[in-house]
């Protein structure tokens, strides 16, 4: 999502009430999981923004019985003035100088802390780089007397605290100009754990129905977020024309997306945060355009023909975590089926059909995105059936773990798996057939150096021989799985891949 225009300015020095009725709208019953949600675009201007530096701001919304939520917002500072000035999330709040905040400081540093009578308490801190002119999504959990912080990808703060049982949100600034977009309260759901494959009985993965849960990666409680669980809890609809599915996927708070027929759009379009977008039977399409994911999180997509998109198909970047890409199939992109980069993390692609794709999936866009992507790109890839696409099953830089796990591999032209930039692949009970280089890694591919892949379990039918070097670490630490064997793979994923074939 591109950072909007500010236009509307707090009360400097005092309180700027926003009354829920008219620019924060709170849900009916049929949103009951969305308290709050405001993009401001509804009257003064599209952000809401606090434009000097020499005093305090606040602004407070909300419910003063509200217990157990979650308040999301996205803020840009834009001037700081001194060195250790913040802007924050507000939750609980009894008064205007009584609450839980979660500040981001100029001094480089992200707070949880207590408000009590305008005397604040550190209750949690940490590092984080904090740069003006810089969007940041931050996130303040209360339930019971456990409260938890995040901003972005970055470290996750925890605290027990007892003093405020309820009250609403809001934002803050302290000698800090800075702009405010996109606040999403919601409530706290319950997460089912995620289901793993059966452990008994072959083929033991059958190919997944629409109730489940991701595994891998997708699957992992990290960043603040609990596994992928997409819209569950928001209100279902139903896309028919690319006006409506253009709204629906650029609405705060969570949706379930139900796509029937085809879509056209161009370019790659945004999609905002708590997001499901499942095709309805066989036949839902997205053609000529993609998805792009931009410091998004908790999004599932199933169930979808991506066609002839004119760039990517799907594109997982900027920071974005918790994204599940299950059952869809891929033809006719210019560029990749999917890409995951820029720091995105937490990713699962399954049970997807790659039809003579040219190239499939890149993981890292270039050599020269070490620092942002060392560390991040964590992905899981199974079940997927590569059928006479030519290269990128992936390609991989930087990432570690990448765990590609029984997938098939069919008549792929150029290559398999390439791990290169001293990545961490780790290749296991997959069926490669008539692959002339199923893997590559030492001698790194192009103009990529050298990475590390570890292969165990695969079989290779008129294949060559697999380029491993190097140990790589093992996705159990962060997840648990149970292999197919690769003798099982070609019948399962040709039964199971693709779009059509949820149960």
């Amino acid at each position: 999502m591109s950072p909007r225009t500010a236009t509307r300015t707090l009360l400097a020095g005092g309180l700027a009430a926003l009354v829920a009725a008219a620019t924060l709208t709170i849900a009916g019953s049929a949103q009951a999981a969305t308290l709050l949600a405001d993009d401001f675009t509804d009257d003064a201007g599209p952000v809401l923004r606090q434009g000097g530096t020499s005093a305090n701001a606040r602004a407070v919304a909300g419910d003063p019985g509200w217990t157990d939520y979650t308040v999301a917002v996205r803020v840009k500072p834009t001037a700081f003035n001194g060195s250790d000035r913040f802007v924050a999330v507000l939750a609980r709040v009894a008064s205007t100088t009584s609450y839980y905040y979660l500040a981001l400081r100029s001094s480089d540093r992200v707070e949880l802390k207590r408000l009590v009578g305008g005397s604040s308490t550190t209750l949690a801190s940490a590092s984080l780089p904090v740069d003006t002119g810089t969007w940041y999504t931050l996130r303040l959990t209360v339930a019971g007397t456990t409260l938890t912080g995040q901003v972005d990808g970055g470290p996750t703060l925890t605290a027990t605290d007892t003093r405020y049982v309820s009250g609403g949100v809001g934002v803050a600034t302290f000698n800090a100009s800075a702009n405010v977009d996109d606040v999403v309260v919601s409530t706290i759901d319950p997460v089912p754990t995620p289901t793993g494959p059966p452990t008994t009985g072959p083929p033991t993965s059958p190919p997944p129905v629409a109730g489940d849960r991701p595994n891998g990666f997708a699957s992992v409680d990290a960043l603040g977020q609990a596994g992928t669980t997409g819209g569950t809890g928001g209100p279902v609809v139903t896309a028919t024309n690319t006006t409506d599915f253009l709204s629906y996927i650029d609405t705060i708070g969570p949706l379930v997306i139900q796509v029937r027929g085809t879509i056209q759009i161009s370019s790659k379009k945004g999609v905002r945060p708590n997001k499901t977008i499942v095709g309805l039977g066989d036949d839902a399409e997205i053609t000529g355009g993609g998805l792009d994911f931009y410091r998004s999180y908790n999004v599932i997509v199933r169930n979808i023909h991506f066609t002839d998109a004119e760039d990517d198909a799907i594109n997982v970047g900027q920071e974005s975590h918790h994204i599940w890409i299950d059952h869809n199939t891929f033809s006719g992109a210019v560029d990749g089926s999917i890409d995951v980069v820029r720091g995105a993390d937490y990713v699962t692609i399954s049970w997807n059909h790659f039809d003579h794709a040219d190239k499939s999936m890149l993981i890292s866009h270039s050599d020269g995105a070490g620092s942002t992507d060392t560390g991040k790109l964590k992905v899981s890839i199974h079940h997927n059936f590569f059928d006479h696409s030519r290269q990128r099953h992936p390609r991989v830089r930087f990432a570690e773990p990448v765990h590609v796990y029984n997938n098939y591999f069919l008549d792929n032209e150029l290559y398999g798996v390439a791990s290169t930039e001293n990545a961490g692949v780790l290749v296991e009970g997959n069926y490669f057939e008539n692959v002339p280089f199923p893997i590559f890694s030492a001698s790194g591919y192009a103009d990529s150096g050298p990475g590390r892949a570890v292969q165990r379990a695969n079989i290779f039918v008129d294949s060559g021989v697999p380029e491993t070097t190097g140990s790589v670490v093992e996705p159990r630490t962060y997840y648990p799985y149970q292999l197919d064997p690769a003798a099982d793979v070609p019948a399962l994923v040709r039964a199971g891949a693709g779009a059509g074939m949820l149960g």
